[in-house]
């Protein structure tokens, strides 16, 4: 089965749809199934198999930036690789957002399936309710990663939606080596931006020992302030963007896998990739990161926007070797059964079904 996987974001840039299909990817081809990423990219394509449509556009959207590509030249490439490649079931993941997705929609002959990520509400799809509904309409069958993610889009389009889970390359995640360090070490990536939660980060670093470590990964529109509020404070390292293998390195590298974010996430895939990396995760307690996490099973969950409450969680796990043991081997059982294989599996049964 050749398949092709439309990512409407910019693969080039950190993000939960695109590291979903770059992962889901993966997986098929290791199935044996030829599959190819079709997406914006900003640079050169980060993985194999992936087909580029050009440059993305910032696009404000959930609290957050989105790298689409809705202009006119995407849409040509893209229905230039949907005719070269004859695909035989096209995956489209958040289908609706401008660019390829809907190109796709209005002019692919090929059967196709959809996922939706996104939750808390969509301007267009209040603004562009008959157009969506149509193109919603060209899918075969459509998922969507969580509960709020579907009731999101089945409020304002209608339709069914398959409740699925977003995947975690478990495998992948255990292999990588752990990247050094010399002290207790608690690591934090995701967009600089108000509702990951890094300055509420920042102010449980006041309650905390003086020979802890902070990397910090990643960047975005609040960094220069932040680093200027933080400047003097040794214990933090500020990384900047680094590749994914990376990240997961450092992850396993950590002492504590802190993810402080907010509101706007509905699903905690990065908390995921903390558990499959075996290391403790100290995270807010949000519906989207709940769903993943059982709190003090998987992982320990705090007040989101509770700095005190945040740093006595994470002195509470360096502190106790048995608790923090515990949370470890919770986090890797939690997240085998989100395991990307066996998602992937699922989608593979859905394209079996339109074939």
């Amino acid at each position: 089965m050749r398949v092709g996987l439309i990512c409407p974001y910019s693969l080039t840039l950190p993000g939960g749809v695109q590291g979903q299909v770059l992962g889901l990817a993966r997986e098929l081809r290791a199935a044996g199934h030829p599959t190819r990423v079709l997406g914006p990219c900003d640079g050169p394509p980060p993985d194999a198999g992936i087909t580029p449509l050009g440059d993305s556009l910032r696009t404000a959207a959930n609290g957050s930036v989105a790298p689409i590509a809705p202009d006119v030249s995407c849409a040509l490439r893209t229905i230039r690789a949907l005719r070269d490649e004859e695909f035989d079931v096209l995956h489209l993941h958040e289908p609706l957002a401008p660019g390829p997705t809907v190109t796709a929609l209005f002019l692919a002959q090929t059967p196709m399936v959809g996922t939706f990520h996104a939750a808390g509400g969509s301007l267009s799809y209040d603004l562009l309710g008959p157009p969506l509904r149509w193109l919603r309409g060209q899918l075969g069958r459509a998922f969507a990663v969580s509960d709020d993610a579907a009731d999101m889009v089945r409020t304002a389009l209608g339709g069914h939606y398959e409740v699925v889970f977003n995947g975690v390359e478990v495998d992948r995640c255990q292999a990588v080596e752990p990247w050094p360090t010399d002290r207790p070490t608690i690591f934090f990536v995701g967009r600089h931006e108000p509702r990951k939660g890094l300055a509420v980060l920042l102010d449980a670093m006041a309650d905390l020992p003086s020979d802890l470590r902070l990397w910090v990964a990643s960047d975005g529109p609040e960094t220069e302030r932040l680093v200027a509020r933080a400047a003097g404070d040794p214990r933090i390292e500020w990384l900047g963007r680094i590749s994914d293998t990376e990240k997961l390195a450092r992850i396993r590298g950590a002492d504590i896998f802190c993810a402080p974010s907010l509101r706007g996430e509905s699903f905690g895939v990065v908390l995921l990739e903390g558990m499959a990396c075996g290391t403790p995760v100290v995270a807010s307690d949000i519906p989207g990161y709940a769903r993943v996490a059982r709190g003090g099973s998987d992982a320990l969950l705090v007040p989101p926007g509770d700095a005190a409450s945040l740093a006595a969680a994470i002195e509470k796990a360096l502190r106790n070797p048995d608790l923090a043991a515990g949370l470890v081997a919770g986090g890797r059982q939690r997240a085998e059964r989100f395991a990307m294989r066996r998602l992937a599996n699922h989608y593979l049964e859905a394209y079996a079904s339109l074939l």
